[in-house]
């Protein structure tokens, strides 16, 4: 089984930085895609940005050119790299595992971490 733990989150003020980490393990070699996804009060889990095995990545439009995705395969660990945060970008980010399509939809995410908070504020 799957287990992915994030960390990193924190609280920033507007055009910080921050990087988040997923530490995974017990995943299969293969085809597979790993991603983020956030999620504010009252809101619904959205995809940020995802990133297939063999490399591709695919991000939100609203982070596209802040935000970067990659993933080490020697340390199992998935990145986020977030540049000039934006009070919007707040909410609860979590590191997602699937085997099946890679795009930005948190259904298609088999296994989730709990989550790290990330706050911004202006």
């Amino acid at each position: 089984q799957v287990q992915l733990v994030e960390s990193g989150g924190g609280s920033v003020q507007a055009g910080g930085s921050l990087r988040l980490s997923c530490a995974a393990s017990g995943y299969r070699y293969g085809s597979y895609c790993m991603g983020w996804f956030r999620q504010g009060p009252g809101q619904e889990r959205e995809g940020v940005a995802v990133m297939d095995s063999r490399g591709p990545a695919t991000y939100a439009e609203s982070v596209k050119g802040r935000f970067t995705i990659s993933l080490d395969h020697a340390k199992n660990t998935l990145t986020l790299q977030m540049n000039r945060l934006k009070p919007e970008d707040s909410g609860m980010y979590y590191c997602g595992y699937g085997t099946s399509w890679c795009q930005l939809v948190a259904h298609f995410m088999d296994y989730w971490g709990k989550g790290t908070p990330v706050t911004v504020a202006s």
